[in-house]
């Protein structure tokens, strides 16, 4: 360890044991859980839930509100390009890279009021407690509210220049095309290159998130450090029979696309299952054709999607997936394609030192923590790809998310806020240095 790392821990080691003594202020659960449900009156649904998706009225009311409170908390306020609002809290040493740390608002159709939501509050509560403690850091800051999160990370793949022109022209659950609801937000789509954070350009991107998995509250753990997030890969998966009348077509003479379907399904379960590892393999959609009870299914259209934190993990998943297949087609009479379709999603770890950073901030403000890969993406995969990145995840009760039902104690939430100041701290003291 360094002796810039040491000293930067050492004072982190005051800030916490000050915040525990009541001398430099905790984070208030109170304050963070009110804030909450301030913000899940925008959209707010009967099922106790939000429908706050992106571009929509209550997506616009609700971004008004989170820049009214960054202006009370004194930062500067403006919206880049793509529609990312970014609050600036300046340093004593202007010139020093910005630390930027945030989340998002936006929700899926039908969402809850923690999925994003909270890793915003947190961001704002380290400004409050900062300027509670009267501490101004060397380093600027900047809190981020990233559009579009839940429409493909649109905002942050406009910050690292990687947003195809294609996606621009896709319709969003608002019903705005991407181009337009962009514009809507006060960004310009027709200048989305003046939003590009160049490589290096930020000193550091930390994000807190709900898990939405419930690993942190089965084992009760108080603190996830996120080791990297999941790459996503999708298929489009064809299988072709023969479609035929189902009383008169014996069962030895049937190619069944249906069938093939379903021991395809079983065999994507077992690979998944049996091979060594943490990667996931899902059929999410399936579709029949002809789709008539009388008729035996002649094609089958279904989905395949495999996530791991390695790219060569998940080539390998597919290829064991792939040998099953053909051996399925073979003894079934049928043929399986698969084609594979076009996302930005691949794999990435955050920075190890970030994961020190992150753990140690945990071990001294006295809370429970343990090192796990996200299984969902985040804007922080792709700032991963211009600065150093860490992740900071809080218990889900029940691991539920993207659900009226999802839920984060206020006692979590605070707790991942002190983590987070902590971290930000240790990083403007200098333990990214090393």
């Amino acid at each position: 360890m360094t002796r810039m790392f040491t000293l930067a821990f050492a004072f982190l080691a005051v800030a916490a044991a000050a915040a525990q003594a009541g001398e430099f202020p905790a984070a208030s659960p109170e304050r963070m859980e009110a804030r909450i449900k301030a913000l899940a009156k925008f959209g707010a649904n009967a099922a106790g839930g939000v429908d706050r998706v992106a571009y929509s009225p209550a997506d616009i009311a609700g971004r008004a509100y989170i820049k009214g409170l960054m202006q009370e908390l004194g930062l500067e306020v403006r919206i880049d390009s793509g529609g990312n609002i970014i609050g600036r809290r300046q340093g004593r040493e202007p010139d020093l890279r910005s630390i930027m740390f945030g989340s998002h608002i936006d929700s899926v159709p039908g969402g809850g009021n923690y999925d994003g939501d909270v890793g915003v509050v947190s961001a704002l509560e380290v400004i409050d407690l900062l300027n509670a403690a009267g501490h101004v850091t060397r380093h600027p800051l900047e809190v981020v509210v990233f559009s579009n999160e839940e429409g493909g990370l649109v905002g942050s793949l406009v910050m690292i220049g990687a947003l195809k022109p294609a996606a621009l022209d896709v319709v969003s659950h608002s019903g705005l095309t991407i181009r337009d609801g962009i514009d809507i937000l006060g960004g310009d789509s027709e200048r989305l290159a003046a939003a590009v954070v160049k490589p290096g350009a930020l000193k550091a991107f930390i994000e807190l998130h709900i898990e939405q998995g419930a690993i942190l509250d089965e084992a009760e753990i108080e603190i996830g450090v996120v080791e990297g997030i999941v790459g996503i890969r999708w298929w489009d998966v064809t299988i072709d029979g023969f479609a035929n009348h189902a009383g008169t077509t014996p069962m030895n003479r049937r190619r069944d696309a249906l069938v093939a379907a379903a021991r395809l399904t079983l065999a994507i379960n077992q690979v998944a299952l049996e091979m060594p590892g943490r990667q996931v393999a899902t059929v999410g959609r399936i579709r029949a054709e002809p789709g008539a009870p009388n008729v035996i299914p002649g094609r089958v259209v279904m989905s395949l999607e495999v996530r791991d934190l390695e790219l060569a993990k998940m080539e390998q998943v597919f290829a064991e997936i792939e040998m099953r297949a053909a051996k399925i087609a073979d003894q079934t009479g049928t043929s399986i394609r698969f084609d594979l379709i076009d996302v930005d999603s691949h794999p990435e770890p955050t920075d190890p030192r970030l994961r020190r950073i992150i753990a140690r901030a945990a071990q001294m403000y006295g809370y429970s923590y343990r090192l796990m890969p996200s299984g969902a993406g985040h804007d922080a995969q792709d700032l991963a790809t211009i600065t150093p990145t860490g992740m900071i995840f809080v218990p889900s009760r029940g691991g539920i998310s993207h659900s009226p039902r999802e839920f984060t104690s206020p006692r979590h939430m605070a707790n991942g806020a002190d983590v987070l100041l902590g971290t930000v701290l240790a990083i403007d003291q200098g333990a990214l240095d090393n």
